[in-house]
């Protein structure tokens, strides 16, 4: 047989609860759902780092935060990365294809691959006027060049009045096969057409849903429309008044005000999820036609995930469940990947290079920080204890150690910290930093966390202690001296 085909799966802002066999309640995945079936799910999988740059700088290097240096959300960085999992995949004679969203500087940036069908979202750093036209949206994304051409030069994705951020939600307004969900799946359909069938390939299909604007067609909506969607939780420590405060601005941080908008937005977002989910169909019955589904290879993964009113909070970059805990598999048969079942090890996004470069025998570059999944799977062998996280993010910026069963959070401008216990609490709901009972462990955490710190350029701790109030950045010194900046 020969060396397995890998297509990795990406999604945009999709929480890692947000599948059915991960057991939420509302939202439907079946196609999902049967490839983690056929496969294994990683039910603590993380994104260290959780907005879309930073994120995908981990994706695509295999490094930690501290490494690839972005540690929180700026546009603008150029990727300059000496080892990528795209190109190390073609030094091992792959042909490599993405399709959809890479979030990378500059906007044609290869990263590696062959080729890129870019569509990046409505990103709004490359949509001011005094982008170079080459560096213009417009331009340079692939997907709202041809909606230019299928349908008028004025028409865009916000044509629904949805800002990239918001959570309003309305359906499509267009035809559906014109949506950029299905332009993803349509694009990397026919690379399989148009493929060097001579070689392996690696397809990158990256969907920007079910990031804002929640603009599912109409059908997605109806799905949901008269369900009884279950609320978001409301932690103890939630700031309710801040919610009543800013809740009425449509891409607050801090949660959205009106009852019924919150229910919209689980509809709109919920609805861009099973759209996904239906053309990641398209995909794979495209590959089961091709005759090569037991040839290939999975991965499924998200950025980051959305909050969605959980606990009066919206949007992503924070450190808690709803916006950094990712859904994560890997699929195939079980000669390619190992078993079947469910994992419970703590993975991140640094360890999607290492494992597709292990999977098809190829070297793991010295720089990668992330493990391969494959010892996991097959052996049962243990991945890390804790994962170390962090995003600046503002006033909340913040810093955060999980494990399989508990997480630490410390805000490092305000200070606040905030314990929550996984295995009984998952949702966190209660802030169990003052709770006798884990003063111990909450010390241990914290050590870990000024471990993880010590030494780091912003000052949060002294070795000894943590210090708040530091000023955040969103980039370490030695990214912008690579790239020439600062």
């Amino acid at each position: 047989m020969s060396r397995p085909n890998i297509v990795l799966l990406m999604t945009d802002q999709m929480r890692g609860d947000c599948l059915g066999i991960a057991g939420h309640p509302d939202v439907k995945t079946p196609y999902l759902d049967t490839l983690a079936t056929r496969g294994v799910l990683f039910d603590r999988a993380y994104s260290a780092c959780p907005s879309c740059i930073p994120a995908r700088a981990a994706l695509h290097t295999g490094m930690s935060q501290e490494h690839h240096g972005r540690v929180g959300y700026e546009d603008g960085v150029p990727f300059r990365y000496e080892n990528t999992l795209a190109g190390e995949l073609k030094k091992a004679g792959y042909y490599t294809q993405c399709v959809g969203k890479m979030h990378v500087h500059p906007l044609r940036n290869l990263m590696g691959f062959d080729h890129i069908e870019l569509h990046d979202g409505a990103l709004g750093y490359y949509r001011r006027p005094d982008i170079p036209y080459y560096e213009s949206q417009k331009v340079a994304d692939d997907y709202f060049y041809w909606l230019k051409n299928e349908k008028g030069v004025s028409y865009d994705v916000a044509d629904t009045g949805i800002q990239c951020n918001s959570w309003v939600s309305r359906p499509w307004p267009y035809e559906e096969e014109l949506h950029p969900t299905n332009w993803v799946a349509q694009r990397s359909i026919d690379f399989l057409r148009r493929r060097d069938r001579d070689k392996p390939f690696f397809l990158f299909a990256s969907f920007v849903r079910p990031h804002p604007p929640f603009d599912a067609p109409q059908c997605y909506f109806d799905l949901y429309r008269d369900m009884p969607i279950h609320q978001p939780p409301i932690g103890d420590w939630a700031d309710t008044e801040r919610c009543k405060r800013e809740g009425r601005i449509i891409d607050s941080l801090y949660g959205i005000a009106d009852e019924e908008m919150v229910r919209q937005a689980q509809i709109g977002y919920y609805a861009c999820i099973t759209h996904v989910d239906h053309q990641i169909g398209r995909i794979i019955n495209a590959l089961t036609d091709e005759g090569i589904m037991d040839n290939t290879i999975f991965l499924f993964c998200s950025d980051h995930g959305e909050m969605l009113g959980d606990h009066h909070t919206y949007r992503k970059a924070r450190a808690q469940e709803g916006s950094a805990h990712i859904p994560f598999f890997i699929s195939g048969p079980e000669r390619l990947i190992g078993r079947h079942g469910v994992c419970h090890e703590v993975a991140e996004l640094r360890d999607v290079m290492p494992t597709i470069l292990d999977y098809v025998g190829a070297p793991i570059p010295d720089s990668v920080d992330g493990a391969p999944l494959r010892p996991v799977i097959e052996d049962g062998a243990p991945l890390r204890e804790y994962l170390h996280g962090e995003h600046s993010l503002g006033e909340v910026s913040n810093q955060f150690i999980v494990t399989k069963t508990d997480k630490y959070i410390w805000e490092n401008q305000t200070g606040r910290e905030f314990y929550f216990r996984l295995d009984t609490d998952p949702q966190e709901t209660h802030n169990a930093i003052g709770d006798a009972q884990y003063r111990e462990r909450i010390a241990y955490l914290r050590g870990l966390l000024i471990q993880a710190l010590d030494g780091r350029e912003e000052g949060y701790t002294d070795g000894v202690h943590l210090i708040p109030g530091k000023t955040p950045v969103d980039g370490l010194e030695h990214l912008y001296r690579s790239v020439g900046r600062k």
